[in-house]
């Protein structure tokens, strides 16, 4: 058995290790074990989406805490973020998401909040994974009557809007706004809808019938044609899709339209930076973020920092820098003064809230930014050296720099989890674009496939 935890919790297909019941089992001793280092009254909250194998490693986990003598309040099928808020609110010791965000059916993950609501750290992770791994739980095993129990936690859904509505000021109207949502028949079906009828608006959803294998298939956010087409067709004012988990967003503007991530966060920051929010007048992105977020920072007198890939990381990076904005251009938007963790809906309410007060359709916010072309191409690679220890890659790259001076950008970065070399240019023009990056992938090809 290997490595367990990734990027974002633990992740595999389901009914495999480490997707199985008996290793989720252990997942579940596992957390508890530790947390009783701190409270002997061990509580955890756990929720999941839709996907089919959701109740076998659900209850295989809550089995796991249970065994352990620790209390399980299960919320049900509802948002990662709405874990992350329960967690907080109820005061638990932990949450726990079942949940493989954007990947198809087959898959299946576990993610894990600590008591602040925020996901655990690399060296939290590497604790619990170590104590899986080794699998000898027998010294900490409590008395038949020290067991836990299992409850269901009551009225989950109702409080978890009561929770968004709370994040959408009370003294402006959305009163004859007409949205279409994309629930990707996944954890937000019930909970998106409930929220924006709440608060006035006219809405239609699609893809909002989970039946436990097609979470994600062909709609959400990485699927936007059909809310594109819907959102003409109902002559709505936008549409907003969600991940299977709820944490991402991705909104189609009045035209049809798909905004890009980097266009949702720039106008969530200029929002704040008019409320006098923006605190150290600061936003972070990756570094896959487009060279026009920078340029549009820049415009609007904000400052921009650069993160490796990865939420964890936006959210390490804005907690060193004093930031409460961050995001990445896959709709992760995270914005501290509302919630611990990206949140889809909320990302969606602050849109909402920009389009009212500047009195401007979707497509006009959008604009604040110029989106550069984009390239990405993936190389198979047979190993990983420092792309810059290799000359002949090296003075490709920099050759194309060189001719792409201000008007673009180039990276080249190895995948995290396969042999690949992912080579990414943008600049003035898609046919520029193209031409460099084949030009830069050919010389990938030629040194290290």
């Amino acid at each position: 058995m290997g490595k367990l935890f990734g990027t974002d919790g633990i992740r595999g297909k389901a009914n495999q290790y480490p997707m199985d019941g008996p290793t989720a089992f252990r997942v579940g001793q596992a957390i508890v074990t530790v947390l009783k280092r701190d409270n002997p009254d061990v509580r955890i909250v756990i929720g999941r989406d839709t996907r089919i194998s959701g109740d076998m490693l659900e209850t295989a986990l809550a089995a796991g805490v249970a065994s352990m003598g620790g209390e399980v309040l299960f919320a049900g099928v509802l948002p990662t973020p709405a874990i992350s808020f329960f967690t907080v609110k109820i005061e638990a010791d932990a949450g726990v998401v079942i949940s493989a965000s954007h990947n198809p059916f087959e898959d299946n993950g576990i993610k894990i909040f600590g008591k602040d609501g925020f996901k655990l750290s690399d060296a939290q992770e590497l604790v619990i994974e170590r104590l899986v791994l080794e699998d000898d739980f027998s010294e900490f095993m409590p008395l038949s009557e020290k067991l836990g129990r299992i409850r269901n936690l009551p009225g989950s859904l109702d409080q978890y809007v009561a929770f968004l509505k709370g994040h959408f000021p009370e003294n402006l109207s959305l009163g004859g706004m007409k949205i279409v949502l994309d629930t990707a028949n996944g954890a937000t079906y019930a909970a998106a809808p409930l929220l924006f009828e709440a608060l006035g608006i006219d809405v239609s959803v699609i893809h909002d019938q989970p039946n436990g294998t097609n979470i994600n298939d062909r709609c959400g956010s990485q699927h936007t044609e059909d809310l594109e087409a819907e959102v003409v067709k109902r002559k709505a004012d936008a549409g907003f899709a969600f991940d299977g988990d709820g944490d991402r967003l991705m909104a189609v503007d009045e035209t049809g339209t798909r905004l890009t991530g980097d266009q949702i966060l720039l106008i969530c920051a200029r929002s704040l930076k008019e409320k006098g929010q923006l605190k150290n007048n600061l936003l972070v992105s990756t570094v896959m973020s487009n060279l026009g977020l920078a340029r549009a920072c820049r415009e609007n007198d904000m400052e921009r920092h650069e993160s490796p890939v990865g939420d964890r990381y936006v959210l390490e990076d804005m907690q060193a820098h004093g930031a409460v904005l961050g995001g990445e251009e896959s709709g992760h938007i995270i914005l501290l003064n509302h919630h611990t963790t990206s949140d889809g809906i909320i990302t969606a309410l602050q849109l909402l809230r920009a389009m009212v007060l500047n009195k401007q359709m979707l497509s006009e916010l959008a604009g604040l930014m110029t989106v550069y072309p984009q390239k990405l191409m993936n190389v198979p690679v047979r190993e990983k050296p420092d792309v810059f220890s290799v000359p002949d890659l090296a003075k490709a790259i920099g050759q194309v720099e060189s001719e792409l001076g201000d008007e673009g950008r180039v990276l080249v970065r190895y995948s995290g989890t396969q042999r690949l070399c992912r080579v990414m240019v943008e600049g003035s023009t898609m046919a520029i674009t193209e031409k460099y990056c084949r030009q830069i992938a050919d010389k990938v090809r030629e040194t290290l496939g």
